[in-house]
């Protein structure tokens, strides 16, 4: 054992600037790489996106676009955020090349897997909103048109409202990371996180019932998965040894 010092003290603060504005360049280099080499397909993507709704459209309708500009902009818009996830793991790699040499090895061996886990969770949270929750959602919205209203949606509404229920749910989905942070920097301990679960499962159930329609089955699709991710993160947690106050910054060898 012995103590750690700054591992960036001996650079320069032009030299972090330096760094820094090298790594932003690649991230947008990477973005733009990815969005070149999606953008022709971009109309495949937004039938591929938006085959929850039409499979629930009525025999003869169609989605709409109400603005002149919208049969572009709106697949346009779509390869954009198409290419920011796809260009993620890449945009966290130069993320981490960047945090890295600030931390102590104690702090490395944590924000790694953090990071890791992170971005499979949000993307298992699109997942999950895609392949199960839209078909619910939309074939409920189907059912309960008044009859004699045709249902066709604009595509560029479509595209706002999907994008929204991404955000959501993958935020949703990273509960496992945000209770291990809470722990990890001790604003909670694991049995005051413990005694709080009844509160964690009634805003869970909240959670759901602003996110999805109002049957009891989609509730229950969000808040389920959403209370045992809670869960998980408390299993994760348990390992976790904080270190004795006066001894964070001794380094573990």
């Amino acid at each position: 054992m012995s103590m750690a010092t700054d591992p960036t003290a001996s650079m320069p603060l032009t030299e972090h600037l330096r760094d820094l504005r090298k790594r932003l360049v690649r991230c947008l280099g990477l973005v733009a790489l990815m969005f070149a080499g999606l953008f022709p397909f971009a109309q495949t993507l937004y039938t591929l996106i938006s085959e929850p709704l039409r499979r629930f459209l009525p025999e003869g309708a169609s989605m709409i676009a109400t603005s002149v500009t919208s049969p572009f902009l709106t697949p346009f818009k779509l390869t954009a955020m198409c290419a920011l996830f796809v260009a993620m793991p890449l945009l966290l790699h130069q993320a981490w090349g960047f945090m890295a040499p600030g931390l102590y090895r104690r702090e490395r061996r944590i924000a790694l897997p953090l990071l890791v886990s992170s971005i499979v969770l949000f993307y298992t949270g699109m997942a999950f909103a895609f392949f199960l929750v839209f078909p619910m959602m939309f074939g409920f919205f189907a059912s309960v048109t008044p009859e004699g209203v045709a249902m066709m949606t604009d595509i560029s509404q479509y595209l706002d409202f999907i994008l929204a229920l991404f955000l959501a749910f993958g935020l949703a989905f990273e509960i496992p990371v945000a209770t291990f942070i809470v722990v990890w920097v001790g604003l909670a301990d694991v049995p005051t996180l413990r005694r709080s679960r009844p509160y964690v499962i009634v805003g869970c159930f909240v959670v759901g019932m602003i996110l999805t329609p109002p049957d009891v089955f989609s509730q229950t699709m969000l808040a389920v998965p959403m209370w045992l991710l809670f869960e998980a993160g408390l299993l994760a947690c348990a390992w976790l040894k904080r270190p004795e106050p006066g001894k964070a910054i001794v380094a573990d060898l």
